[in-house]
């Protein structure tokens, strides 16, 4: 048993608009992840249970951050994740702007005052070859039924136009396009109506996690997609299903901006980890 094993593993558990995280600080000592940990960690019942799994690491910038899906696979991105980790160092340290290195790439991250944090995520990848997808095709509208964008945000996304967001069954229409040949490395999946030039309402399917409650990266991609297609501007409301965030697609990149939370701190128990290891 190691040293994490014999003294437990510290975490703290945050959300961005109920899009929820577990998140180890791993600067101090390797937390010793493994797949099959990650995904008895995720567990609602016999866990703690996530969206997502971060990890804070030393890196260039401020700190480097590393994302996995409940599923226990590697995301580059995660945007309400990177938010919601940048208000804990921005209280840790006493900084106002921070630059976080991802697989992504190296992230801004802004106080946006009133408890508000803003992160830049990035010029959106809208090439086939960066999604990626498995063929050379346009992805301002994909050869499959409903015609939807794929945009990468650090991750994939395919993003439907629909008459009315809340009548899709998202349960089973995310699950059949998340496995799509087209996205080898599987995609996110968003379900979206236009409100107004400003305003759209959204809902999330997550690869590798299912139906959440808000996605900061869907977002980003979903405000992209809308405006590459004429629906919106580029400053965009979006209402999710745990709340509403802001998306503005500047000439620096897809700028986030949204509330965040810290819910708890606390320790896995050594049992827990020697049964889950």
């Amino acid at each position: 048993m190691d040293q994490t094993d014999t003294n437990g593993l510290p975490f703290f558990k945050m959300h961005g608009l109920g899009n929820d995280f577990v998140v180890l600080d791993g600067r101090a000592r390797d937390p010793g992840l493994t797949a099959g940990l990650i995904a008895v960690i995720a567990d609602r019942h016999r866990g703690l249970g996530f969206d997502q799994l971060a990890v804070i690491g030393k890196g260039a910038g401020d700190a480097h951050l590393t994302f996995y899906n409940a599923d226990g696979s590697r995301s580059a991105a995660c945007g309400n994740a990177t938010r919601c980790i940048a208000r804990h160092l921005m209280r840790e340290t006493g900084k106002t702007r921070l630059e976080l290195s991802t697989e992504r790439g190296a992230l801004v991250a802004v106080d946006a005052g009133d408890g508000l944090t803003s992160v830049n995520m990035g010029q959106p990848q809208l090439d086939w070859s960066q999604i990626p997808l498995s063929e050379e095709i346009e992805t301002l509208e994909l050869p499959i039924e409903g015609g939807p964008v794929a945009t990468g945000m650090g991750n994939p996304h395919c993003t439907f136009f629909v008459a009315d967001a809340e009548a899709v069954p998202l349960e089973q229409f995310g699950p059949r396009y998340e496995h799509h040949p087209l996205f080898p490395e599987r995609t996110n999946v968003q379900v979206a109506t236009i409100v107004g030039p400003d305003h759209i309402r959204m809902r999330v399917w997550e690869r590798g996690v299912g139906v959440t409650l808000a996605s900061g990266s869907s977002s980003c991609a979903t405000v992209v997609a809308a405006a590459r297609r004429g629906l919106t501007g580029r400053a965009v409301r979006i209402a999710l299903d745990g709340g509403t965030i802001e998306v503005d697609w500047r000439e620096d990149g897809v700028w986030m901006t949204g509330a965040t939370m810290h819910v708890a701190s606390g320790t896995l128990t050594p049992e827990f980890l020697a049964a889950a290891r």
